[in-house]
């Protein structure tokens, strides 16, 4: 669906190795007030929050903004794996695009352990049993974990397919640390070369330590509101969702025998197509792209996903630089997943984040130049896509 939601503020905390002993609450409690302070409004002023985290106990939204008031007002936590900060934006632009309320809060957090994801229950059926079934006569179990597992078996698929080398997947992890140095916010901002990224320890071919994203801990947050609501309280409307769609998985992801599809690959592409379709634009009119790097093959298989390119071209799309500044369309300024880094239910609203400073035109050394129009990708294996708009209002 097409709208015009005003996106009114946004805020994040600087994301953090779990070594550093951040805790949700307060990231959470932080990243809230600095979206309402950047919006000039109150938290009495906000009628419904939306709060997604994935690591927690129940409740543990009402625990973030308890800290910031208590005003009695709805909150709704969500959950959604990788894509639960976008989930909750998703809900937070819906609740205000209908008229249920004026004015939304989509808060995301999370505070994580060191090492890589792991299932929370052992004494019941996984979210991922499908999954893991459809996996099965595709590649080859390893100790690995089971993320670096799927996504690097979608990247091999890809160089069986196309003949995309290792080196490609690298560069991408190298244009990362490039981006991230202008980031503030970012976790890992020191610089790597190819070589040293296809040095780094394998985890699961072709993927090497430098090719994952690190666990996170982080908190980011988004006010919206209507536009009439903006110009009643004078807030800066600059910045609106022009469309925004979420899809889950179709039938091609369990049957199709393809590892791409098994990551969320379709379900990408049919979250973007949407939303060139509501709002009448292409992938050739977007200037700067936020998207899910979870793993450095999956930042690939996303340019052909979202459009950027077309399928089976993303190693040339790597290699003429069409994915950095000076090239076609610049992607993860903000130095992505794999460099800002992950913290679950933070990442779609610091992609957002990201997103509604570029179009501002605030974002410093990382600034695009000229960019009106932004996309956001953010997906959550078991699955869930979430694809948004962004457009600097004329």
């Amino acid at each position: 669906m097409s709208s015009s939601v005003v996106v009114a503020g946004v805020g994040m905390v600087p994301f953090t190795k779990p070594s550093a002993g951040s805790r949700y609450e307060q990231m959470g409690a932080s990243a809230a007030r600095a979206a309402l302070d950047d919006a000039g409004v109150p938290y009495a002023t906000v009628q419904q929050a939306y709060v997604g985290w994935v690591y927690g106990d129940s409740t543990s939204g009402q625990a973030a903004l308890y800290d910031v008031g208590l005003s009695g007002i709805p909150i709704v936590n969500v959950n959604n794996n990788c894509s639960t900060g976008s989930s909750a934006l998703f809900l937070a632009r819906q609740a205000v695009e209908s008229g249920a309320v004026e004015c939304a809060l989509a808060l995301g957090f999370e505070q994580m352990a060191n090492g890589a994801l792991t299932m929370g229950f052992t004494d019941r059926t996984s979210p991922f049993a499908r999954f893991d079934d459809a996996m099965e006569p595709l590649i080859d179990r390893t100790e690995a974990p089971f993320a670096a597992q799927m996504f690097g078996g979608a990247g091999r698929a890809h160089m069986d397919l196309y003949g995309t080398s290792a080196e490609t997947f690298a560069r991408i992890s190298v244009k990362a640390r490039q981006h991230a140095a202008n980031n503030p916010y970012a976790v890992f901002r020191d610089q790597v070369t190819v070589e040293q990224v296809m040095a780094a320890p394998a985890i699961s071919d072709p993927l090497t330590r430098l090719m994952c994203c690190p666990p996170t801990c982080g908190a980011a947050a988004v006010v919206v509101c209507t536009p009439e609501f903006a110009r009643k309280h004078g807030l800066d409307a600059s910045v609106v969702i022009r469309a925004q769609a979420m899809t889950t998985d179709g039938p091609s992801t369990f049957d199709s025998r393809d590892m791409r599809r098994i990551v969320g690959y379709d379900m990408s592409a049919a979250a973007a197509g949407q939303v060139y379709e509501d709002a009448g634009v292409g992938p050739e009119d977007l200037a700067v792209v936020e998207l899910h790097d979870c793993f450095s093959t999956n930042e690939l298989l996303s340019y052909e996903a979202l459009g950027l390119t077309p399928e089976g071209t993303g190693e040339k799309f790597v290699m003429d630089a069409d994915n950095t500044y000076g090239g076609r369309v610049v992607t993860n300024p903000s130095g992505g997943l794999l460099s800002k880094g992950h913290p679950l239910g933070a990442t779609g609203l610091a992609q957002a984040t990201e997103l509604v400073w570029q179009l501002r035109g605030t974002a410093g050394p990382r600034q695009v130049e000229g960019a009106r129009l932004a996309l956001a990708h953010n997906i959550g294996l078991g699955g869930a896509a979430v694809v948004t708009l962004f457009e600097k209002a004329a």
